[in-house]
């Protein structure tokens, strides 16, 4: 008996059939290898975008620590400058010799140099009640009794206005019993002058004054004048040592 061979059109349908599958798995794997493509390339970028950011990092910080390291290093040569300005503000207000020189910080720096040929004006208007004398005694009427006398007694009326004999530096301003209240004028060089028996003081310690300058007004003479009556106690030293006003006033 013989066997009946498949038919053509089951051939074809098997043949169809085996087409079929073979491009169901083509486009499966052309899908899936697209995916995985699609994949690495997905992780290369964000590799490649994460060693960019390294790099960056890399290079920026030896740069900040460059721009810190500059700041730090230029913060001491402004301090240089300031010491250095400092020095030369300290320079300038010296002598040659390093030591500072007399001048009047309250008169902006005007000099006071007093020497053996300057006049002074006459402290008041008045009669000389009491000569200067050092080498011999005096009397002194209110003391009843004879005494060197180290400076001119001046008469004067109470409120007069007492004139600054020179320019010069209020050096002290003091009270005592014997010549009341007491200005006392550094005129420069060693000179100073004393002007006593005053009250309603204008000035204060370290003021700048001229010739003219009114240091005070005449008051009512102490206990040790009162027979002499009102007058200005005008005294001059000379590095300490009491010297005749006189010899310097101006006839």
């Amino acid at each position: 008996m013989n066997k009946r061979k498949p038919s053509q059109k089951m051939k074809g349908a098997t043949v169809a059939a085996v087409v079929c599958f073979v491009a169901a798995i083509a486009i499966v794997g052309t899908y899936t290898f697209s995916d995985y493509k699609r994949t690495q390339q997905e992780e290369q970028l964000a590799k490649a975008v994460e060693e960019n950011d390294t790099k960056e990092k890399k290079i920026k910080e030896p740069v900040e620590e460059a721009n810190n390291l500059v700041v730090k290093q230029e913060e001491p040569e402004v301090e240089e400058e300031t010491e250095e300005t400092e020095t030369q503000d300290t320079t300038e207000d010296t002598g040659n010799d390093g030591q500072m020189s007399t001048q009047s910080t309250a008169g902006g720096g005007t000099a006071i140099n007093f020497s053996e040929d300057s006049k002074l004006l006459w402290p008041v208007n008045g009669a000389i009640l009491m000569s200067y004398s050092m080498d011999k005694t005096v009397y002194f009427s209110t003391l009843d009794q004879y005494k060197y006398n180290p400076a001119v007694v001046i008469s004067g009326a109470e409120g007069d206005q007492v004139l600054c004999g020179t320019t010069g530096i209020v050096k002290s301003i003091d009270v005592t019993a014997e010549t009341g209240t007491t200005v006392n004028v550094d005129i420069g060089n060693g000179y100073e002058l004393f002007y006593g028996q005053l009250k309603e003081v204008p000035v204060n310690v370290g003021d700048y004054v001229e010739a003219k300058s009114v240091l005070g007004y005449v008051s009512q003479p102490t206990k040790y004048y009162s027979v002499e009556g009102c007058n200005v106690y005008f005294e001059m030293r000379k590095d300490g040592q009491p010297v005749n006003p006189v010899e310097y006033l101006e006839e």
